[in-house]
């Protein structure tokens, strides 16, 4: 693929079923994104449904696993180092971590400090950090009590959850709520708001 020279590309990492990352195809398509264009879309794990919604998209895809013969700290340098290439490659200004589960490392996050950005269902900083994703983040909610919980996008840094917050979004605990009935009004909130910061990257470029 070559890369755009007009625009403001972005790259967009998936791990799942992409409703996320349907959001901002969605949002570009419409014209929301203003000069924000996603190049790419790469995935640490084949066979993800999030792949499928970006070739429908017309989004070149790629599939990044973790190398699993390497130790966890130079399994994660070694995908991050891969990863960086491919945002060299296609010029990416910015880089969207949309449900994606592999940690980055490295160089990545210095060349691209303040240009990385991740969401993560619940209210940073609680619920945040190594092993706190997906249903785990729920029901940690739950278990405490909560009476409200929503989403949060961030930019990446060396932590885990632990970069500049951009935004939240806010949802109410309900009563008789289930991690699933939590998780599924929390991510109509993760839609809007990971399009919303993404436009406000794009709308902030220099």
């Amino acid at each position: 693929m070559s890369a755009r020279t007009e625009g403001i590309n972005i790259l967009v990492l998936v791990s799942g079923n992409g409703s996320n990352l349907q959001a901002l195809l969605d949002a570009e398509s419409a014209g929301l994104l203003g000069k924000g264009f996603i190049v790419g879309v790469i995935s640490d794990r084949p066979g993800v449904y999030a792949l499928e919604r970006a070739r429908k998209a017309g989004k070149p895809t790629l599939v990044e696993e973790p190398r699993r013969d390497l130790p966890k700290d130079d399994r994660r340098l070694e995908l991050s180092n891969r990863i960086l290439g491919r945002a060299r490659e296609w010029q990416v200004h910015y880089i969207v971590l949309a449900g994606f589960l592999s940690i980055l490392r490295g160089p990545i996050l210095q060349e691209y400090r303040g240009r990385i950005i991740n969401l993560h269902p619940s209210l940073l900083p609680k619920y945040g950090g190594p092993g706190m994703y997906g249903q785990r983040v729920h029901e940690a909610v739950l278990a405490a009590g909560e009476t409200e919980s929503g989403c949060t996008v961030h930019f990446v840094d060396e932590g885990t959850d632990t970069g500049p917050i951009i935004l939240q979004r806010r949802v109410p605990v309900l009563a008789g709520d289930t991690p699933e009935r939590l998780a599924e009004r929390i991510h109509q909130e993760e839609h809007i708001a990971l399009v919303e910061a993404v436009q406000r990257l794009v709308k902030e470029h220099p």
